[in-house]
């Protein structure tokens, strides 16, 4: 039997690796699966957890008010051995590009226990941007045995880095979840409109999400200028967005957004009512890597808050426009979504390049046949 760890920190991370997890715990013949978590995120990681209905066997609960990037990757490191002392895994599973991510694959590679990176490659070729995470994400794949490219332009990136071997094309298992999600909240539907009753479902809706750390300050101010003049541009339109509890994001938030009468500022929400946010919304307003490779599953196009992104593949599929941080160019890509129904609906009805929810199958797969190819 095969000892399995799976890790992450963050909300993003649990979304990505559950259906991975869950894949897993039905062959529990050949896998002792447990879950690891640094609460890098605390109150959203575990609200995702219980929805799923999940406890984790370890908890390295990292986080204190304040701390610095130096502070979770040295704490996350000194608290990481003990789990590895204690369970001893013949292999760590680690997802995407956060400090989590990073540090637990370099705690594989200290103790010489084999590493599997799911959405491996994504690279936007700017260390700073997004940061820390292209970083992460790039020496992840230094350390990193076994390579999960969620798309083909990922895989190509891997090997330009001169990553040839054990590197496999499975998707992104994030859509595994979306469509795990739907089918959930679908039976829940009274629920979540008597939750969102300030919401008019006979009108139009734009989702906004707003976090990255690049973008604070003057960035951060644009994108809130430009939101402000396109709740008056189009009145009809309500606004609905959930703002991070960052101070960053929730000072320019409120002192630009507050009091409009069609934009609605709504504490951060966890997965499920986000989902159905998503799937009520007309597009989407966003700087998240997650909502990019999400919401085209739903059929809604995602306008791209940032100067550069990793996630190419939805720009060039047409499920994405990157509209960047400037004010004017903002209002300008919003003005033409809503005025140009022929570029909406190219938009809405583009195939989603990240995935089609089969991804968890397809690791699982490839892991018990490597593993047992290693075993034997």
């Amino acid at each position: 039997m095969k000892k399995i760890l799976i890790v992450f920190g963050t909300r993003p991370e649990a979304l990505k690796l559950i259906p991975v997890y869950k894949e897993f715990i039905k062959y529990s013949e050949l896998f002792e699966t447990k879950i690891c978590v640094t609460s890098q995120h605390k109150e959203m990681l575990w609200d995702m957890l219980n929805f799923f209905e999940i406890q984790p066997e370890y908890d390295l609960a990292i986080m204190s008010p304040n701390q610095t990037l130096f502070d979770i990757t040295s704490k996350i490191l000194l608290k990481i051995k003990n789990v590895f002392d204690d369970f001893n895994p013949d292999l760590i599973i680690t997802q995407g590009d956060t400090t989590t991510t990073f540090v637990a694959s370099l705690a594989g590679f200290y103790t010489k226990t084999k590493i599997a990176h799911i959405e491996a490659g994504l690279r936007s070729n700017n260390k700073y941007s997004p940061f820390p995470e292209e970083i992460n994400r790039a020496l992840t794949s230094r350390l990193a045995d076994f390579h999960f490219a969620p798309t083909r332009r990922a895989v190509k990136n891997l090997r330009k880095e001169n990553i040839k071997n054990n590197v496999f094309l499975v998707g992104n298992t994030i859509i595994d979840t979306l469509f795990l999600t739907k089918s959930i909240i679908e039976k829940l539907e009274e629920d979540f409109i008597k939750k969102f009753n300030f919401i008019d479902l006979d009108r139009k809706i734009i989702l906004v999400t707003g976090h990255r750390r690049e973008s604070f300050g003057e960035p951060f101010r644009n994108i809130c200028n430009a939101i402000r003049k396109i709740a008056s541009i189009f009145p009809e339109f309500q606004i609905i967005y959930p703002v991070h509890l960052n101070p960053n994001v929730q000072e320019p938030v409120q002192e630009i957004l507050h009091g409009l009468p069609n934009v609605f500022l709504i504490e951060p929400q966890k997965y499920p009512e986000f989902v159905w946010l998503m799937n009520k919304s007309y597009f989407i307003l966003t700087d998240s890597g997650g909502v990019q490779e999400e919401a085209p599953s739903l059929g809604k196009p995602v306008l791209v808050m940032r100067e550069v992104t990793e996630r190419t593949e939805g720009i060039q599929a047409g499920t994405a426009m990157l509209v960047g941080t400037k004010e004017e160019k903002i209002i300008a890509n919003i003005t033409e979504l809503v005025n140009n129904e022929e570029l909406y609906s190219k938009m809405a009805t583009a195939k989603n390049p990240y995935g089609d929810g089969k991804s968890s199958k397809r690791i699982l797969r490839i892991l018990k046949k490597l593993l047992s190819i290693e075993n034997s």
